[in-house]
């Protein structure tokens, strides 16, 4: 059990760590803000890869200063959250985005709340926030998804009782994305692939570069820092489409994601101009990723690649999120579009009471680092929205 301060010194005043113990099997770590005042609205915060509790620091003194008690929890498999089995032939099962809601829930009723005022989810912690959404909208009556747009949970076939062909089977579709990347010239491959296989825990821990070298490459790529990001609605899910992404989304087959980053290495003088990510700050992630590695973190992207476990998300086949949402990218963020037609079906049919589409210029994917203030101005606008919206007499 480590027992350092967290933060290093770098937590933002009135921010603080501690563990709360029994949440769906885990004792979970979380940051908090507004913890002062009891009585306080809910604001649960849910990162995503590879982040940590720590990438809302610069967030959660400005929902607490408008009223809130402001919780953002390393989640299962991340930080200093424990109770999960950190090896690659550990069973999947855990890290299923209906348990990962779950731990949401749990975390929210150990709080000692009914509700939250304000749900966000970024990346990772995007899907995992619409499935509470869509699961259970009485405690989480309104959603905010960031980066990754939610395209519905997967459906059953419809009307085909009098069809002969049997439906399509689930698990063709990625195996033959893979080998039509794998064609191309240069071959490629889908970064989920990669941080699907056995070697990517070791290759993301141990880079020939060192971690914090690393970590400071992938942080910047995919940030507004880095002027490559220019990015644009793809035509549709095919190899030609997904290969005009950078190669941090599609890699070059064979590469491992350090070599991959590498040559965006920012110079010195580019770091020390990185005001929402300083050295003592990016510290953070290395010292915490340097002590767990990463396969906790990495466990929920092989779910993703497993049909066999995505099946329970069936269970909600039809169902749409129809609790107040929003979506905020950054106008940097290939994540908006990574997933091609994602976003359209978010907006036209998996989300039916959608308040609009945010990208925030200035940030790539790191949005509640890059650009927290505006971020902040987006949320709060959001639910003060809501709030008139039920004090109109009916």
């Amino acid at each position: 059990m480590t027992t350092s301060p967290y933060g290093g010194g770098t937590l933002p005043k009135n921010v603080r760590s501690r563990m709360i113990h029994g949440i769906n099997g885990l004792d979970v770590h979380i940051l908090e803000g507004g913890y002062e005042s009891p009585g306080r609205p809910l604001a649960l915060l849910l990162h995503g890869f590879p982040d940590l509790a720590y990438g809302w620091r610069h967030l959660i003194p400005i929902l607490a200063g408008a009223g809130y008690h402001v919780v953002a929890p390393d989640q299962r498999g991340f930080g200093r959250t424990t109770g999960w089995v950190n090896e690659y032939d550990s069973p999947l099962a855990p890290f299923g985005l209906l348990n990962m809601t779950r731990d949401a829930l749990a975390l929210v009723s150990a709080l000692g709340y009914r509700r939250t005022a304000m749900l966000v989810g970024h990346d990772l912690g995007s899907p995992v926030a619409a499935y509470c959404a869509l699961a259970r909208p009485d405690v989480f009556p309104s959603v905010v998804l960031m980066s990754a747009p939610f395209p519905g949970p997967p459906a059953f076939p419809f009307d085909t009782a009098d069809s002969e062909a049997p439906p399509a089977q689930p698990n063709n579709e990625g195996q033959k994305l893979a080998a039509a990347l794998a064609a191309l010239d240069p071959p490629r491959e889908h970064y989920q692939q990669y941080l699907s296989s056995r070697r990517a825990n070791d290759d993301l821990w141990r880079p020939p570069q060192g971690l914090h070298a690393f970590l400071r490459a992938f942080f910047y790529v995919k940030s507004g820092d880095w002027r490559g990001n220019k990015p644009y609605p793809l035509k549709g899910r095919t190899a030609v489409d997904l290969a005009q992404m950078p190669t941090y989304y599609v890699m070059d087959l064979g590469k491992t994601m350090p070599e991959t980053v590498a040559p965006f290495q920012p110079s010195a003088a580019e770091v020390q101009s990185c005001k929402w990510l300083t050295e003592p700050e990016l510290g953070v992630y290395t010292e915490e990723y340097g002590r767990t590695g990463f396969q906790g973190a990495l466990q929920a992207y092989r779910v993703f690649s497993d049909p066999d476990l995505n099946a329970e998300l069936r269970l909600y086949s039809g169902k749409t999120i129809d609790v107040p949402s929003l979506f905020i990218g950054g106008t940097s963020d290939w994540g908006t579009y990574s997933a091609p037609g994602a976003l359209d079906l978010m907006r036209t049919k998996a989300a039916t009471r959608m308040a609009g589409i945010e990208l925030i210029d200035g940030a790539g994917h790191w949005i509640q680092q890059e650009q927290p203030a505006r971020l902040g101005m987006l949320l709060l606008a959001f639910v003060k929205e809501l709030d008139a919206a039920d004090h109109i007499p009916g």
